[in-house]
């Protein structure tokens, strides 16, 4: 092995960093699990249960929003079918788009206060599905 110069270095790094694919949001279904994972920000995170559906996932660099697991998903679509009709579209074909997941977690719940964490949370994720057209297969619920 030997040594490179410095500028036949640089461009070996930069030849390696270019076929790097861009980072895309990331939204996948375990069956198995019965959850979704959604990941918009590539930062390393720490994660904070939110309520009984979603566990947010916070960048350990800003403290932002960057992620959610969300559990139960099969429960929660047949629960928001039975007690919210006006939601059986959104649910009803096997493809449930995240963001109208958290939409129907933040109007069930009752006890959100305006300074209630999961007041501004909920939409921060809301958007991020969003904007990456977070989708996932979960089946007919």
């Amino acid at each position: 092995m030997r040594a490179l110069p410095n500028d036949e270095f640089a461009r070996e790094v930069m030849r390696i960093a270019r076929t790097e694919e861009p980072f895309q949001p990331r939204f996948d279904y375990d069956p198995d699990g019965d959850c979704i994972e959604f990941v918009f920000q590539p930062d390393p995170f720490y994660a904070e249960r939110l309520d009984d559906l979603v566990t947010v996932y916070y960048s350990q660099e800003t403290g932002e929003v960057i992620g959610s697991l969300i559990k139960g998903v099969r429960g929660f679509c047949k629960r928001v079918l039975e007690t919210s009709p006006g939601f059986r579209i959104v649910f009803d074909d096997g493809r449930v788009k995240l963001e109208h997941i958290f939409l129907a977690q933040l109007l069930s719940r009752k006890d959100i206060r305006p300074d209630d964490l999961a007041s501004v949370t909920y939409p921060k994720l809301m958007r991020a599905a969003e904007e990456s057209d977070a989708q996932a297969e979960v089946g007919v619920c």
